[in-house]
């Protein structure tokens, strides 16, 4: 299985208090941190490296969960150092570390996919990035993707369209040629490289049927705690 890059640098400003002082990874969920959940989850999946792209008060994620011995995995850590380089510009300083091609996973979200399917689809379709999708009908948040027949038409985060009834699930699988236009040590967003590389013709799209959950925000904290707390699989 390829290794899976967390994106885990962000200042997680929606949900302050809680993180004013620890970073979302580490936010409690039912008694362990959050990354501890997602560690395991991944594990089940089969995943057994990560790379932890981290920023604002990265240490505590290494101090807590140190090379991943505990979960059965390899863990490695990419700082993003003084200036915050953004999602894309983060897994682009992560590149020696991530070989050839690998998963983009976000650091709030808990995603129960069959990952290796999505590898075998991403491997199947040839192209520099594979992004997975979700019916979502404008449900859990705003649909940004326009998805038909097995292809990826559209995507905008900001820009929507009454022909969006999808949404960017948050797991991505990447070759590492898909980050040569990104500038090193600069910021850069990963929807605006996904959006680059669909204007290439380079961008596959594979629909997933299991919901999302996240954190990002206090509400979707609460939604994935009630669920983790009815979930034996991850364990």
């Amino acid at each position: 299985m390829l290794s899976v890059a967390i994106l885990a640098g962000g200042l997680a400003t929606r949900l302050r208090p809680i993180t004013e002082k620890i970073p979302k990874s580490l936010v409690d969920l039912n008694g362990e941190p959050f990354i501890a959940h997602q560690l395991r989850l991944l594990h089940s999946k089969g995943i057994r490296r990560v790379v932890l792209c981290v920023g604002f008060l990265g240490e505590k994620i290494r101090e807590v969960i140190g090379d991943g011995h505990s979960f059965g995995m390899q863990v490695d850590y990419s700082f993003d150092g003084e200036k915050l380089l953004g999602t894309a510009g983060a897994i682009r300083k992560a590149l020696p570390l991530l070989g050839p091609a690998f998963f983009v996973l976000y650091g709030d979200s808990y995603l129960v996919c069959d990952y290796r399917a999505v590898e075998q689809e991403f491997a199947a379709q040839k192209k520099l990035a594979l992004m997975t999708v979700f019916r979502n009908e404008g449900k859990w948040d705003g649909s940004n993707v326009e998805f038909s027949n097995g292809r990826l038409l559209a995507y905008d985060k900001k820009n929507w369209t009454p022909r969006m009834h999808f949404i960017d699930y948050g797991l991505g699988v990447f070759s590492e040629k898909a980050f040569q236009q990104v500038p090193a040590g600069e910021a850069f967003d990963l929807a605006q490289l996904y959006m680059d590389i669909l204007g290439e013709g380079q961008l596959a799209g594979m629909e997933v049927r299991e919901r999302f959950y996240e954190i990002g925000s206090p509400a979707g904290l609460q939604e994935t705690a009630q669920f983790l707390s009815t979930q034996g699989a991850e364990r």
